[in-house]
């Protein structure tokens, strides 16, 4: 195998060295984006969270809603292989999904996600109070309800078939429900085997200005204070935690970890500390150097009563260590100690000594000096990094290419790709290539395909065949939004693949259902003779090999027709319907609030939602979910049941300032039909001047 000198360099640390300014970098000239072809795979993922390609190619991705999903390129169907039911408050459900090591011979499938389990539901009964929400202040006694957790367990895969039957439950990291925000999981292995997983800090960050949350009054939810998390060195949250995990489900803790077994208040499973909300990460499989990024708290500027303006982080961390929040960006970038009870400032925090003096902490009080990243940097143009442009801030750690020459596959990326790292920024569309030293240092920052969409990005992973799988999630909030997708980026060697169209009429109606369906508008780049394979059923067997077909529907049930073309060089790709047979898709719709009614944030919103069902309406099962949204991106703050309530929205000082700042609800009503069917309907309101 080629490898190229990769090295990323570490986020969060005190007075630090800075690395040299991108310079030129002889022969790592990348190829142009006309050398590659992004070819779609599932046009309809649900809201897109995470994927794991498997060995034979077929892709496992999931929705924060519970669904996992395989493609299955022999067929080109989308199945889903299981409904994981989960807690969907704020942002928690489906977080993370990874394979085994040894996949191929044990089977099992790694999930991290929110259990139901007791915790309390909007009433609605009740619609002028939530239920859901947890109270901002209080006893101890008033959120002991919301105490939960995330679940990290593994599921045998048979088939496209994932066994909830067959879980071993393996960790648990706690959660304070019922508040935003911050519970992002990754799972990825070292070469080693260990299993690695990213936790966020679980800490609501709408009451600290845009900077660190460390709220300690008494009565104030736990929730406010990162300190009782990141900054805690005996909780698994705001962390990287490394373990092996037995044939039994079980784990050790493996030598080498931030802290020894045994040392008195502190868990030996963490390898890093101090982060917020580590969303993605990956393990170089070459260097075993963990490719980590890090989201930016919300201040637009430095403030010097309360610290630094954001910064996002991307860290290459080769050994523990501690990056510093809730009280440090960088060795030199430390926060100011803050009393939320008197609004007086203290001294700014010691980054090379940090400690933690909060009545939330279980920890150690003095915590390991803080670790710098490798990149950092903010809304605004980085003098040090100008080729990450501007924008809002929504790091991801992404893969770094591993070259086989041997491999034999028509469409795996090129050499010059080799050993590097790719970097996603999620609210700013693109996807770079960090060139690093032998330390690990960035040198050299590249575009990947700039004239190809990468639209949101949310995951990314190298498949076994060389190319690049991404799960986009597109504009929107919380759903399945229109540009979301599962793509997979080709290098092109000498031949492209098809694009497929399909179109069905009618789109839905009962059963006995006759439905005609065209391949117009499917063409080959190359002009190739093309093959069709339909399966309308969507059972994996073929139904047609004409271009066109007429196909009747005998039960109700929610279909996804599948058209499968085949160009002469065998490169094949496939499209997808969704088509509901039997009772219709509800009508959803907002009474109010409208588009354009005058609101400022602090103000209680009544919302009304109106359905329209052939199916009896029950305004049990309507959920209203209150999401701040922000630049491109929000925060589910809050969820309502009932066609009748009303939601209070805050004065957050942290965003006030932000442009692009907007209150979104999204009502959600799925019938008793059958089979079930689900409508949705937004509102976006602008605050006014």
């Amino acid at each position: 195998m080629l490898r190229r000198l990769a090295v990323l360099t570490i986020a969060g640390a005190a007075a630090l060295v800075a690395p040299s300014v991108a310079a030129a970098h002889p022969g790592h000239d990348l190829p142009p984006s006309s050398d590659f072809q992004k070819v779609t795979l599932d046009d309809f993922p649900g809201e897109p969270i995470a994927l794991a390609v498997l060995p034979d190619r077929r892709v496992l991705h999931t929705a924060r809603t519970g669904e996992v999903r395989i493609h299955e390129p022999s067929t080109g169907r989308n199945v889903l292989a299981a409904k994981i039911p989960v807690y969907l408050h704020d942002e928690e459900g489906v977080q993370g999904i990874a394979i085994d090591p040894d996949f191929q011979h044990n089977r099992w499938v790694y999930v991290y996600y929110s259990p139901v389990l007791n915790t309390p539901t909007d009433d609605p009964a009740t619609p002028g109070v939530n239920e859901g929400d947890a109270p901002s202040e209080g006893t101890a006694a008033d959120f002991a309800p919301f105490k939960g957790h995330l679940q990290l367990s593994r599921f045998k895969l048979y088939g496209n078939t994932l066994k909830l039957n067959t879980e071993q439950k393996i960790l648990q990291v706690p959660t304070d429900r019922g508040q935003c925000c911050h519970v992002g999981g990754k799972i990825d292995f070292d070469r080693a085997g260990n299993l690695l997983l990213s936790t966020g800090d679980d800490s609501n960050p709408f009451f600290s200005s845009g900077y660190t949350p460390i709220d300690e009054r008494a009565n104030r939810n736990p929730v406010f204070d990162a300190q009782r998390s990141s900054g805690n060195t005996n909780d698994l949250r705001g962390k990287l935690l490394r373990i092996k995990v037995g044939h039994n489900g079980r784990y050790t803790v493996p030598k080498g970890n931030l802290f020894r077994p045994g040392t008195p208040k502190t868990k030996p499973e963490i390898y890093a500390m101090g982060l917020r909300n580590p969303f993605r990460f990956t393990v170089d499989p070459d260097t075993n150097v963990i490719y980590m990024a890090d989201y930016s708290p919300d201040a637009q500027n430095p403030n010097p009563a309360r610290g630094p303006a954001g910064h996002g982080r991307w860290m290459a961390i080769d050994k523990p260590a501690n990056y510093g929040w809730p009280y440090c960006v960088a060795p030199d970038m430390p926060y100011v100690d803050f009393d939320f009870a008197t609004e007086v400032s203290g001294a700014p925090f010691n980054c090379a000594a940090p400690v933690n003096e909060s009545p939330n902490n279980t920890g150690l009080r003095n915590l390991p000096p803080v670790e710098r990243a490798e990149v950092i940097y903010s809304y605004g143009a980085s003098a040090q990094w100008p080729e990450l442009g501007t924008g809002g801030i929504g790091p991801m750690g992404g893969p770094a290419y591993d070259y086989n020459r041997w491999s034999r596959s028509p469409i795996k990326w090129p050499a010059e790709y080799d050993g590097l790292p790719l970097f996603a920024e999620w609210t700013r569309d693109y996807v770079k290539a960090f060139h690093l030293d032998r330390r690990n240092q960035v040198t050299q920052i590249d575009p990947v395909l700039p004239e190809l969409v990468f639209d949101n990005p949310m995951d990314l992973e190298f498949g076994p065949d060389g190319a690049l799988y991404v799960l986009e999630y597109g504009d929107g909030y919380f759903a399945e939004n229109p540009d979301a997708q599962l793509s997979r980026f080709d290098f092109v060697r000498g031949n492209r693949t098809p694009i497929p169209r399909i179109t069905a009429t009618p789109a839905s109606g009962e059963a006995p259902l006759t439905v005609s369906f065209s391949s117009a508008g499917t063409v080959d780049p190359d002009g190739d003779a093309l093959r069709y394979a339909w399966d309308f059923d969507a059972d994996g067997r073929v139904d047609s090999r004409q271009p066109n077909g007429t196909y009747t529907f005998t039960e109700n049930g929610n279909y996804r027709p599948v058209l499968k073309v085949t160009d002469s060089t065998g490169r094949s790709a496939s499209a997808e319907v969704i088509l509901p047979v039997g009772t219709l898709a509800p009508a959803v719709e907002f009474v109010t609030p409208v588009e354009g009614q005058p609101f400022q944030f602090g103000d209680t919103v009544n919302y009304e939602v109106q359905v329209t069902d052939d199916q009896p309406v029950d305004c049990a099962r309507v959920t209203v979910t209150y999401i701040l949204g922000h630049a491109e991106h929000g925060h589910p703050l809050s969820t309502s049941a009932g066609c009748t309530g009303s939601i209070t929205t805050f004065v957050d000082p942290g965003h006030a300032g932000a442009e692009g700042l907007t209150a979104v609800f999204v009502a959600s009503y799925t019938d008793t039909g059958t089979p079930p069917q689900t409508g949705t309907a937004e509102v976006v309101l602008e605050p006014t001047e």
